[in-house]
């Protein structure tokens, strides 16, 4: 996610990002078949003082390209989502 960030010149409008696998697994579809595999939340937020944020809104086909290219990549992954908690009530680490 970072180097997809960086990559897009991205990286220098979130303040913090990251990837979390997430213990749960969900259906896909490869070829004919289904699978359960893995899935993999996203995060970016930007705040000023961590003690608010808001999720980053970033461009839609940034986020496919990165989904796509984290299912590609990894056969134990189904699925990608994207975090749009804000702090609060959301905290920005996953715990």
């Amino acid at each position: 996610f970072i180097e997809e960030l960086r990559r897009a010149d991205l990286y220098e409008q979130v303040s913090q990002a990251f990837a979390v696998y997430l213990p749960v697994k969900s259906v896909g579809v490869v070829g004919d078949a289904r699978r359960y595999e893995h899935v993999i939340a996203l995060r970016a937020v930007e705040t000023i003082d961590f003690m608010t944020a808001r999720w980053a809104h970033l461009p839609y086909d940034f986020i496919e390209g990165v989904s796509n290219r984290i299912i590609n990549e990894i056969s134990a992954v189904s699925r990608v989502v994207y975090d749009v908690s804000s702090k609060p009530p959301a905290t920005i680490e996953w715990e």
